[in-house]
């Protein structure tokens, strides 16, 4: 019976932890993004995030987004500084058309900074990227 259940791949969704400066306090900070740069909108997205290694664990953030529409782009969250040592997951479902998707994106322990910036396809900023 299982092997007969399909999980279609996601492509084209991926994402991304962009450093930008906070345009109140003039800070640099980390905001995750979801990306969506498949040609097809994205509806009712939930993301479950949430930061662990061995010994610490963050409660986890639910966020959920009605409509992402094609070649757009969403903020998650904001990512405190502390959080950054911690391996950060997002589990990310999604419906397209009427198929349900599923894929888990981790960004693995001090991976983020400012060493592993690049730039992120749509917006056009320097982030780290998880596809």
């Amino acid at each position: 019976m299982k092997k007969d259940i399909k999980i279609p791949e996601v492509k084209d969704v991926h994402v991304a932890v962009v450093q930008e400066q906070h345009p109140e306090y003039k800070t640099q900070d980390w905001n995750a993004y979801i990306i969506n740069n498949s040609d097809a909108d994205l509806e009712t997205v939930l993301i479950v995030s949430q930061g662990y290694t061995d010994k610490k664990m963050t409660p986890p953030m639910r966020h959920t987004i009605t409509l992402l529409p094609a070649k757009s782009y969403a903020k998650i969250e904001y990512l405190q500084e502390k959080v950054l040592a911690l391996n950060n997951e997002f589990k990310i479902t999604f419906f397209e058309g009427n198929q349900m998707f599923d894929k888990s994106y981790l960004f693995r322990n001090n991976t983020i900074n400012e060493n592993a910036l690049q730039t992120v396809p749509l917006m056009q900023l320097k982030g780290v990227l998880v596809k």
